[in-house]
C-alpha cells in the first residue's frame, strides 16, 4: 500500500494534471480565435531520421498551428545530442535530414523558424544566469534525471545531462515563447522552465513588476494517441522498430510484416488487453481517416495477415506525397542550408536581444 506522503504526492499530480488538461483546451480556443497572442517553441533532436510516430504525435500538430498563423520556432535541438551519448555520431547528416523531414511534412520557413541551438551563442549564453537560479535537488528530482540515474545504476551523470532541464529551459525563453507543445511526461521539464523564469524576474526583475523580462510558458498537451514500435514497445529511433517518414514503400512493408500481433484471428480494437494488434489498426485509422472501431470491423475475422495488408496500403498511401517531397529535398542540400541558416539568423537576431535584456536586468552593462 501507498504511504500517506505517496498518496498525497499522486493525489497532487493529478489534480496538477487535470489543471493542465483544463488550461489546454482554453488554449485551443484561444488559438482558433487570435493566434497571434502565443508563440510556440518545439523541436526534436537528430540523434536519428524522424518516424511515423513523430508525425502523428508532434510534427502533423506543428503543421496545424504554423497554419492557424501561430509563430512557430523549430528547434534541432543538436547540443543535447550528447547529453546522454558519448559522441555526436552523423550528427550533420541528421541535421540535415531533420530539416527535410520538417519541410516534407508542411512546416513551411515563410511562416515558421528552423534553427538548431548550437549555432545561437546567446541562447546557450542564458544557461549561466539560470543555473544560478535552480539547485541540485530541483535537478536531480528532474524525470528524464531520474531515469537516466536508475538506468545506469547511479553512475554519476554528465555536467551536462544534470543541467539539461535548465538549457531546455534556455531554448524556451531565449525567443520568449510562451507555449509549448508537450505531452504529459514533459510537464515537468516545462514546469523547470516556469520556475527559472519566475525566479529571475523575483530576483532581477523590472522596475514595473507587470512586464516581466520572461512569459510564463504554458503547456498544450497532446491529443495524439501513443503508437508502439512494430515490436510492441515504445516507438524508438534506438530500437529500430520505427517506420521512418524518409522509408521506401517496401521497406515500410517489411517492417509492418515482421510486426508483433496475437494469435486470435478475430481482431478487435482493445488497446489494454491487445495492444500490439490494437496499435496497427491504430496506424490504419490515422493514415485512413476512419476510427479503430471500423477499421477493425472491416478486417474482422480476416486476421493478422489481412490487417497487416490494409496497414501496408494505408500507410504507404498517406506518405506517398510526403515521401516524394523529401526526397526532393534531399536531394538539394544546398536549399535545406538556405533555409537552416536563414532560421539561425532570426535566432540570433531574437537571441541577441533578450541576453541584451538579461544584462540589463543584471545591471550587467558595462
Amino acid at each position: 500500500m501507498k504511504d500517506a506522503g505517496e498518496q498525497l504526492a499522486h493525489s497532487t499530480s493529478s489534480a496538477s494534471l487535470r489543471r493542465s488538461e483544463e488550461r489546454s483546451k482554453q488554449i485551443e480556443a484561444e488559438i482558433d480565435k487570435d493566434p497571434s497572442k502565443f508563440r510556440v517553441l518545439t523541436g526534436d533532436r537528430p540523434t536519428g531520421n524522424l518516424h511515423i510516430g513523430h508525425y502523428f504525435g508532434s510534427l502533423a500538430n506543428r503543421v496545424e498551428l504554423q497554419n492557424k498563423g501561430v509563430e512557430t520556432w523549430v528547434l534541432v535541438a543538436d547540443y543535447q545530442v550528447i547529453t546522454d551519448r558519448d559522441e555526436t555520431g552523423p550528427i550533420r547528416e541528421r541535421v540535415y535530414s531533420l530539416v527535410a523531414d520538417y519541410l516534407a511534412v508542411g512546416i513551411d520557413p515563410a511562416k515558421s523558424v528552423i534553427f538548431n541551438h548550437s549555432m545561437v551563442p546567446a541562447l546557450n549564453q542564458l544557461l549561466l544566469p539560470f543555473l544560478s537560479l535552480v539547485t541540485e535537488a530541483e535537478l536531480l528530482r528532474n524525470p528524464t534525471v531520474k531515469s537516466e540515474l536508475e538506468a545506469t545504476g547511479n553512475r554519476a551523470l554528465s555536467g551536462l545531462l544534470l543541467t539539461y532541464p535548465v538549457h531546455q529551459a534556455a531554448d524556451i525563453l531565449f525567443c520568449k515563447a510562451n507555449l509549448v507543445p508537450v505531452g504529459k511526461d514533459q510537464l515537468p521539464h516545462l514546469e523547470q522552465t516556469r520556475v527559472v523564469a519566475r525566479r529571475f524576474d523575483e530576483r532581477y526583475g523590472r522596475a514595473v513588476p507587470e512586464e516581466p523580462v520572461f512569459p510564463q510558458a504554458e503547456a498544450l498537451l497532446s491529443k495524439a494517441s501513443l503508437l508502439l514500435g512494430m515490436d510492441g514497445h515504445k516507438m524508438s529511433k534506438s530500437r529500430g522498430n520505427t517506420i521512418e517518414i524518409g522509408m521506401s514503400a517496401d521497406e515500410t512493408a517489411k517492417r509492418i510484416k515482421k510486426a508483433v500481433t496475437d494469435a486470435d484471428r478475430h481482431i478487435t480494437y482493445d488497446p489494454e488487453n491487445r495492444p500490439e494488434v490494437s496499435n496497427l489498426v491504430l496506424l490504419a485509422a490515422l493514415t485512413s481517416g476512419r476510427t479503430p472501431q471500423e477499421v477493425a470491423e472491416e478486417i474482422g475475422d480476416g486476421g493478422a495477415g489481412q490487417l497487416k495488408k490494409l496497414v501496408t496500403e494505408s500507410v504507404n498511401e498517406f506518405f506517398a506525397p510526403i515521401r516524394a517531397r523529401r526526397a526532393e529535398l534531399a536531394a538539394n542540400p544546398d536549399y535545406l542550408r538556405e533555409v537552416l541558416y536563414a532560421g539561425i539568423s532570426k535566432a540570433n537576431e531574437r537571441a541577441d536581444l533578450t541576453l541584451d535584456e538579461v544584462r540589463q536586468a543584471m545591471g550587467m552593462v558595462y
